[in-house]
């Protein structure tokens, strides 16, 4: 097609060409003969005149001048006969070009027509070679497309298995190393002791005498105490000892400062305990008042609002899972702080937030709402800036974290609660989550059994070799993985090891 575009082109040009020549002679040859006309009338007007100069003048002069006008005239009328000798040259010449570019245009149309005719071959051709090729495949066009689509999504998937496996065990070897020396080091300057908190006290006494005493003529003293307090006095055979029983921890130390008080006052009845318990609960407010100043001193992020504080003292008498929630704050603000100094980031700004961000487990019983959104309800009213609101409400995943100074506060948070020892769990909770993650793992295709290991910190899949390769269980560990970052809560790390013929591939989360 190119070649025939280009002969077309040449004939094309020599046509215009030709035209134009043709033209042009045209136009010479009318502009010669109107010259020669021209010169024609001069020269009889020229001849009109040396006649009428002839008449007045001397016959002599009228000759010599006749001479010279011929001489004149045959001399132009050369002059346009070489005129005309030249355009005729060039006529013949257009004429001659004219009849090569007839040839080659002739010559073009013929090549035109072979080619369409190779063409119409060649396809014919590869007709019969598709054909040819059909039948000794076996396959039809479809069939071996589809045959070459399957390979190539077999090769790929195979590609793209090794390019998985590649990619996560670089990024699970470097994000182990990064993590395990920032939270190594984290851990290491805030080696803070833990303590479960139950929900009774021990209140000692001197003697079991004092038990009468405490009881009280007919019940009415320990009647008073319990009205009061709203706390359960449990009086039993325990020697020289009374408990203290409340879901409130601090109803349950106002009534344990009461009861202290009024055994070393030596003075027990209905009065006398009312007096006490008066008085125990300024002593219990101003203690709480101290403890939320001296969690302020001790987090070093700046001055905190005086009601803050009040409410901030208070949760040294809350517990969460069994772990004192002022104590777990403080951890909380010396891990972020620790991390966000090694990453650069807003220290003060983080650790206001790790001071603030379970204040609303104060105020649960007296507002409705998560403690994350309580908590950033009570920093904006009282002033705090939008980074440290939004890391406090974004620690429980209420908001999603934007900011590294939230991601670092839910880091320190999950590592303070996640420590050996630091909160307590039930049972049934143990149980449904073990079931879970199981569970999570089961419904994945070729799985044939799953162990939850280690508290659930590993979990073992057993695959049917027939039905899961090697790269699809590194598929499959990595999918199961996933599934149990988005599906649970769950702090630390998850080891998903997959067997299949004796052989384990891990993907850790």
């Amino acid at each position: 097609m190119l070649v025939i575009g280009i002969v077309v082109g040449l004939v094309i040009g020599a046509v215009v060409g030709f035209l134009g020549l043709r033209a042009w002679s045209n136009a010479q040859r009318g502009s010669i003969e109107d010259r020669g006309a021209a010169v024609l009338d001069e020269a009889k007007r020229e001849a009109e005149a040396i006649r009428r100069e002839a008449q007045v003048g001397s016959r002599e002069e009228a000759i010599a001048s006749r001479a010279k006008v011929d001489g004149e005239v045959q001399e132009r009328r050369a002059e346009a006969s070489n005129a005309e000798e030249r355009v005729l040259e060039r006529e013949r010449e257009v004429e001659t070009r004219g009849r090569e570019l007839t040839r080659r245009e002739q010559g073009v149309a013929d090549r035109e027509v072979h080619l369409k005719q190779l063409q119409e071959e060649l396809k014919q051709a590869k007709t019969r070679q598709l054909s040819e090729l059909e039948r000794i495949s076996g396959m039809t066009t479809n069939e071996a497309k589809q045959h070459l689509l399957d390979r190539s999504v077999d090769l790929v998937r195979h590609e793209l298995a090794r390019r998985v496996r590649q990619l996560d065990e670089e990024a699970r070897t470097e994000a182990k190393r990064r993590a395990r020396n920032l939270v190594a080091d984290a851990l290491q300057r805030v080696a803070a002791s833990h303590a479960a908190e139950t929900t009774v006290s021990l209140v000692e006494l001197p003697s079991d005498d004092m038990k009468g005493r405490i009881i009280g003529r007919e019940g009415r003293n320990i009647r008073a105490l319990e009205h009061l307090t709203g706390v359960d006095f449990i009086i039993d055979d325990t020697p020289q000892a009374v408990v203290l029983s409340s879901f409130d921890p601090i109803r349950r130390e106002l009534a344990r400062l009461t009861l202290t008080k009024l055994i070393e006052d030596g003075r027990i009845h209905p009065s006398r305990i009312e007096e006490m318990y008066y008085s125990s609960k300024a002593d219990l407010e101003d203690s709480m008042r101290q403890a939320g100043e001296q969690a302020v001193f001790e987090a070093n992020c700046g001055d905190v609002d005086e009601e803050l504080v009040k409410v901030l003292g208070r949760l040294r008498f809350r517990t969460s899972y069994g772990q004192n929630v002022l104590k777990h704050s403080l951890e909380v603000v010396n891990l972020a702080g620790l991390m966000a100094s090694e990453l650069e980031a807003g220290v003060r700004t983080v650790k206001r937030a790790a001071l603030l961000h379970d204040i609303g487990k104060a105020m649960t019983h007296e507002v409705e709402g998560s403690h994350a959104i309580i908590s950033a309800q009570l920093a904006k009213r009282y002033g705090e800036s939008q980074h440290v609101i939004h890391a406090i409400e974004a620690h429980h995943y209420e908001v999603q974290p934007q900011t590294v100074e939230a991601v670092l506060l839910i880091s320190a948070d999950a590592i303070s609660a996640s420590r050996p020892g630091a909160r307590g769990e039930s049972l049934e909770n143990y149980i449904k989550r073990l079931s879970a993650l199981e569970e999570i793992a089961a419904q994945k295709r070729g799985v044939e059994k799953v162990y939850a290991l280690q508290a659930g910190r590993e979990i073992r899949v057993i695959v049917k070799p027939t039905e899961v390769d090697d790269d699809g269980a590194v598929l499959l560990s990595h999918e199961i993985a996933r599934e149990i970052e988005d599906q649970l809560e769950y702090p630390g790390q998850v080891k998903v090891t997959v067997i299949r013929e004796s052989r384990a591939i891990e993907f850790a989360k």
